[in-house]
Parts: C-alpha cells; structure tokens; sequence
C-alpha cells in the first residue's frame, strides 16, 4: 500500500520530465534556428511552443484537482486511472501534434483524454464538496 498522498507526486514528477522534455525540444529548435524569441517564422518551432503552453494551460489545475480528490480520500485506483490519463493524453498531444501541424489521432485522442480528467476529477471534487458541505 503506498503512503497517504503519494498517487499525485507520481503523476505530478511523470508530467515534470514531460514538461521538461517538452522544453528541450524548444531549445533545440532555437539553437538550431538561431532564434531568441518568437518562432522566428519556423512552423516546427511555433509548434512545439504551443505543445509547451498547452502543457502549462492543463496540467497545473488538473494536478490540483487530482490531489484535492487524493486528499479527501478517494479510491486509489480511480486516482490512478485519472493520473495515468493525464500523462497519456498529454504525451499523445505532443507526440501528435509536433509530428504534424494537422490534427492527428494522437493529438484528438491526447485532447480527448486531457478534457476528459480536467472535466471528471472537477466534477468529481464538486460532488465530494456538495456531500460534505450540504
């Protein structure tokens, strides 16, 4: 049995080396495009600026919320189920989208997956807060 509070720690560090490989690939991009800011014109690069802020856009307050679920004692194994989802969809986003501009079944599905948690454990914490407070 793992210790109180240790499903969103795992999730959260698998989600920080994705943000950071995601980083990588940024700077990657700059040193070989010589760019400093922007894009510089380069659509492999504004791509993978924007795989970068989408990561920032929903991975925070999805954490959040998935901890918030954590901390009130939900079942492990539905925590589980939401953090590994989080972190597929979002390497299936990033796989998809900075292998084309298009929208690819690794891209939808990662998109799917991504809404998919933010929008259950929100309602899910919504439900715990109602039960306990009404």
């Amino acid at each position: 049995m793992l210790p109180p509070f240790a499903i969103t720690p795992l999730y959260a560090a698998l989600c920080g080396l994705l943000l950071l490989i995601l980083g990588l690939v940024v700077i990657r991009l700059r040193q070989r495009y010589g760019v400093n800011t922007g894009d510089g014109g380069h659509d492999d690069l504004a791509r993978a600026m924007r795989v970068q802020a989408n990561f920032i856009e929903y991975v925070p307050l999805t954490l959040l919320l998935l901890f918030m679920l954590e901390m009130s004692r939900q079942p492990a194994w539905a925590l589980h189920l939401l953090g590994a989802g989080l972190f597929v969809g979002r390497v299936l986003h990033a796989w998809g989208y900075l292998s084309s501009p298009r929208l690819t079944f690794g891209r939808m599905i990662g998109i799917l997956l991504t809404l998919s948690v933010l929008g259950v454990t929100a309602l899910w914490l919504l439900a715990v807060v109602l039960q306990r407070y009404l």
